[in-house]
């Protein structure tokens, strides 16, 4: 995306970028190579994880593959808590941000070294620095804009998502291809780099951010964060032991890494409603809210589920049994991960386009009815994949047009819930955990993807039409069991639409 400064009409002296504040120029590239990083990591993951060890890759199964791609995703929204955490009362959102973008640097170079082991902890460093990085980022925009009424803000959190798309439409077409095509670890280094140039914008822009982002709005004392130290030590030295045993044991694979951790992205997000919806201090209509909620947060799950399988289900479809050339151009298999934010780029001015029309004539379908939509497409989009599955046959592999009309089905469906299920959290939050709830919702996302981690470790077959015609089946169902609830949900939402 291109970019202009012009002066301010009503503020002559003050820089802009597209007439709002010139921060958000740096925090724009700093969250699009971020997302470059990424992006092009992740459409990598998983076939370099199944290609056979002459070919480069480490030779797994493709149901471990699956696995730990969706453990890995699963991690990086459970660790947004914390992560927002540490922002709120250790760092503040400007020195969280600059440490999880070196962190998530430093992780994309330990997976270009073309070690195992060092492969495996620069997951968990991007993992970790992903989560971290994204609860803090989308802080710093709306702190750019001092009046909360400033009527720049919402197209300013517009430009900046634009540049995550923009992003992850760019990272397959070019990290994908050099690594799939040349040599995988340079794929690897070049997102390190993406990440690097990220920081450049990032640290070169400190002084256009807002004074608010270096504050830390609840400092933790003393006393409570030596306590909270000592709790982690305690808990770090317990993991240590314990894996320690296992590993002299002769015993030790990457089974006992994937497991605790899938069983962790299933139980927390259960603990953590269960432990708000409980919490005596919430109002007879925010406990009902919250019941409310927690009917979205499985949709949603059950949603993600099945949509962030594109990385890995889907790709490794693609590499396997889905022709790659069209009209005689021959691409790399990567380059179907770029058909999503391609889509959403497109996609999504026309939808906010078609609410408000149809706001107009009161005929916008409601926050319940765009849920049972997207748990219908998506459901639909794995209908059309066990079809294609079924064609698949032998030696025989399908038009790439297949693939492109999943992913359609999907882009489609996501609008129809992501920036819906987003403003929808802000709405039900109980005051009490206002800030907190954003996380909640996020972890619907490590919820879905734990669920398919879980059914891998199982044996589960991702290559079958039972696979996509069981997952396709359960969420159209479910969309149409929230469309006919939706009076009862709606009941629930005390008063919010």
């Amino acid at each position: 995306m291109a970019s202009t400064l012009t002066k301010d009409s009503a503020a002559p002296a003050e820089k802009t970028f597209l007439g709002h504040p010139r921060g958000l120029a740096n925090l724009f590239m700093t969250e699009m190579w971020e997302r470059y990083s990424f992006y092009g990591m992740r459409a990598l993951l998983v076939l370099y994880l199944s290609t056979n060890v002459a070919d480069g890759g480490l030779g797994m199964k493709d149901a471990t593959a699956v696995a730990i791609y969706s453990v890995y995703n699963a991690m990086v929204y459970l660790l947004a808590l914390p992560g927002g955490w540490l922002g709120d009362r250790v760092w503040g959102a400007r020195k969280a941000t600059a440490i999880a973008g070196v962190i998530i640097m430093i992780g994309h170079f330990l997976l270009a070294v073309p070690v195992d082991a060092s492969f495996f902890v620069g997951l968990a460093f991007i993992a970790a620095g992903s989560g971290l990085l994204k609860s803090n980022i989308s802080t710093m925009v709306g702190q750019l804009y001092t009046d909360k009424n400033d009527p720049r803000r919402d197209g300013g959190f517009t430009i900046f998502y634009m540049g995550i798309n923009l992003g992850a439409f760019v990272a397959p077409l070019t990290i994908g291809w050099v690594g799939q095509k040349v040599d995988w670890h340079l794929g690897f280094a070049m997102a390190g780099v993406g990440m690097a140039i990220g920081l450049l914008f990032y640290f070169v822009g400190f002084r256009h951010l807002a004074e608010e982002s270096s504050r830390v709005p609840a400092p933790l004392p003393a006393e409570e964060r030596a306590k909270l130290v000592k709790r982690a030590l305690i808990w770090l030295g317990v993991a240590v032991a314990a894996y320690a045993v296992v590993g002299l044991s002769g015993v030790f694979t990457v089974d006992w890494v994937l497991w605790p951790l899938t069983i962790l992205g299933l139980l927390l997000p259960t603990w953590y409603l269960f432990r708000i919806k409980r919490d005596k201090d919430l109002t007879d209509v925010e406990q009902s809210r919250m019941s409310g909620f927690i009917w979205f947060f499985v949709a949603a799950a059950a949603f993600w589920a099945i949509y962030d399988q594109s990385g890995s289900v889907l790709s490794l479809f693609a590499k396997n049994d889905t022709q790659d050339a069209l009209f005689g151009f021959e691409f790399p298999t990567t380059w179907f991960q770029s058909l999503n934010p391609l889509f959403v780029m497109a996609l999504a001015p026309l939808f906010a386009m078609l609410w408000v029309a149809l706001f107009k004539r009161d005929k916008e379908p409601s926050t319940i009815s765009k849920f049972a939509m997207a748990l219908v497409l998506v459901g639909g989009s794995f209908g059309v994949m066990m079809v294609a599955q079924g064609m698949a046959s032998g030696d025989t592999k399908i038009s790439p047009m297949w693939l492109v009309t999943v992913y359609f089905m999907q882009t489609v469906g996501e609008l129809c819930l992501s920036p819906v299920g987003l403003s929808l959290t802000t709405k039900l939050a109980p005051q009490k955990y206002a800030s907190q709830m954003m996380g909640v919702w996020f972890l619907a996302m490590t919820a879905g993807n734990s669920v398919i981690a879980l059914l891998q470790l199982l044996g589960a077959p991702t290559d079958s039409q039972v696979w996509f015609a069981s997952q396709g089946i359960i969420a159209a169902l479910s969309g149409v069991a929230v469309f006919m609830w939706r009076r009862k949900v709606k009941a629930l939402m005390g008063g919010v639409n």
